[in-house]
């Protein structure tokens, strides 16, 4: 109800202003005149309106005293409501609202999705990445001009994220992850404490500008704390040091245009006739040509080229590379989306 008054508020005050106006001057003129309803009535839309026609009956002194002072007092209030409700209509507010309420219904409707907070440089490759592989996201922004960009297609909740109500509007409860990438350590951290509340299970991943900043972010609740600068740094490092490597790795990440793919297989996603199985049996079954280069454990720990011994049991992942045509027939067999 807030929400619908807060883009309507102008337009109800202007509607009653033009309402009050007529209904002053009908019965002013049932008064003085005697005139009966629609007689008042006319002559009132006539007065207001300025438009210059002829009395509908000859008026006494009380009457045409009365005119001069509905002229007086509804020629600005008129004016003003007129203004308003053209202002309502011709400058979109009533295009935002729908917008907004579009979007209030939509995030009601979302389940399993990512929250990105912040859509500075970060936060927008983020966002850019997230629709490139088809992962539905919800954006908290503060900035209306960001919003309110006509090349903005995602989805964005107004507010501060460092807010508990924001966060809870952009479904926090439903949510799997939420990535805070906001400029100020301070801020991710009062995020991650508070996500962390809202959704024990939510998988939090921050942003950092310091490393003493990340020890905070991990005892406040972070699965992941990532220092962009940091990551940069190595990365251009690495390319001196091991150039070919790192280009295959970039082939393997870059969105869009690699020949090559890295897919994670949960335990969860694999068909029932293939859970607790061995990943020599998974491969000669479900592999579709890629090659699993990695296994995680329920413990956590990673193995790079796992025995084909080993058996896929609940809490594990495997990670497979392959070509685009391989993942893609691989995901098919899994209902990997």
């Amino acid at each position: 109800m807030k929400r619908h008054f807060k883009y309507f508020s102008k337009l109800y005050v202007a509607l009653g202003l033009i309402i009050a106006i007529i209904v002053m001057g009908t019965v002013g003129y049932m008064y003085f005149e005697q005139w009966d309803v629609f007689d008042s009535f006319y002559m009132t839309i006539i007065t207001v309106s300025t438009v210059g026609f002829n009395e509908v009956h000859s008026m006494h002194f009380a009457g045409k005293m009365f005119s001069a002072f509905l002229i007086v007092t509804s020629f600005g209030t008129f004016a003003y409501a007129v203004t308003a409700i053209t202002k309502y209509i011709i400058g979109g507010e009533y295009v935002k609202y729908y917008k907004e309420l579009k979007m209030i219904k939509n995030l009601e409707k979302l389940k399993n999705h990512t929250i990105v907070c912040g859509y500075g440089r970060v936060g927008r490759q983020v966002a850019h990445d997230l629709n490139f592989y088809k992962k539905t996201s919800v954006i908290i922004e503060s900035s209306s001009e960001i919003i309110n960009d006509d090349d903005n297609t995602d989805m964005f909740v107004k507010g501060d994220a460092t807010d508990d109500f924001v966060l809870v509007k952009s479904g926090i409860k439903d949510a799997t992850s939420l990535i805070t990438a906001l400029p100020k350590d301070a801020d991710n951290l009062f995020v991650v404490l508070s996500a962390r509340e809202l959704n024990p299970k939510l998988k939090i991943i921050s942003r950092a500008s310091s490393y003493s900043s990340m020890r905070k972010l991990r005892i406040a609740g972070a699965d992941n704390v990532i220092m962009p600068d940091t990551v940069g740094g190595a990365h251009m490092a690495s390319l001196v040091v091991n150039p070919d490597v790192m280009e295959f790795i970039d082939l393997i990440q870059v969105s869009g245009k690699a020949a090559v793919n890295l897919e994670e297989i949960d335990f969860k996603e694999l068909p029932e006739d293939l859970k607790f199985c061995t990943i020599s049996t998974l491969k000669k079954r479900a592999m579709t040509g890629c090659n699993v280069i990695g296994y995680k454990s329920k413990n956590g720990e990673y193995q790079i080229n796992p025995p084909d011994t080993i058996e896929i049991v609940p809490g594990s992942k495997l990670f497979v590379l392959g070509n685009p045509e391989q993942i893609k027939a691989l995901n098919e067999i899994f209902g990997i989306k």
